[in-house]
């Protein structure tokens, strides 16, 4: 199987002011197609043409002779999950079951918000930060590099990527400003409440 880079899920510009038109033809048109082409490249004359995207990443996790394709691979699922995880800006926030959860597990959903920030902007270096259903209960952890907390059967429900390239043409080097923009504005909650009822109907 070949891979393609999925389009974006909202026009360049539908992001703005938080992310510009220029920060997503980069990050996107660049980066993400980056690790796309590259993985293709690794995977070539290798007996994998049955496999999902997914599925690369769980075949190379852990491998030595693999890191190379993990990483690529890997980069190119968590970006396409971080697209989805975001929305152009207004109001809302989570509902129903969601938010139900939210309330039970982080205490609110400016709790929850606090906490997947405080995670993105505190991690070290480059990495994920994620709300993701661990078992039967909501947490935020972040992951480093390529790092994906399906490896560790969590599932993600959001995501916000805290590598610079997704916030230096705009932020420069203030990371704090670009996630607390992001949770604030930017957050797909439709997206975590549709991952969160998959996950859960997967788990009956």
């Amino acid at each position: 199987m070949t891979f393609t880079l999925p389009p974006l899920p909202y026009d360049e510009k539908a992001l703005a002011p938080v992310i510009s038109a220029e920060t997503l033809r980069l990050h996107h048109g660049a980066h993400h197609k980056t690790y796309v082409d590259k993985l293709n490249e690794l995977l070539e004359g290798k007996n994998v043409a049955d496999k999902s995207l997914l599925e690369i990443v769980q075949w190379s996790a852990g491998v030595e002779a693999r890191k190379a394709i993990f990483n690529n691979a890997a980069q190119a699922w968590n970006h396409e999950f971080y697209w989805e995880s975001l929305t152009p800006p207004g109001p809302g926030g989570p509902v129903g079951d969601l938010a139900a959860r939210i309330e039970k597990d982080f205490g609110g959903v400016e709790a929850a918000r606090t906490e997947l920030a405080d995670a993105a902007i505190s991690h070290f270096g480059s990495g994920w930060a994620w709300l993701v259903l661990d078992k039967r209960k909501l947490k935020v952890i972040a992951t480093h590099d390529a790092g994906a907390p399906v490896l560790n059967g969590q599932r993600p429900l959001l995501t916000i990527d805290v590598w610079e390239h997704a916030y230096y043409v705009d932020y420069r080097n203030k990371r704090p400003d670009y996630v607390k923009a992001v949770v604030g504005k930017l957050l797909n909650w439709e997206f975590a409440a549709a991952n969160l009822a998959a996950a859960e109907e997967l788990a009956a």
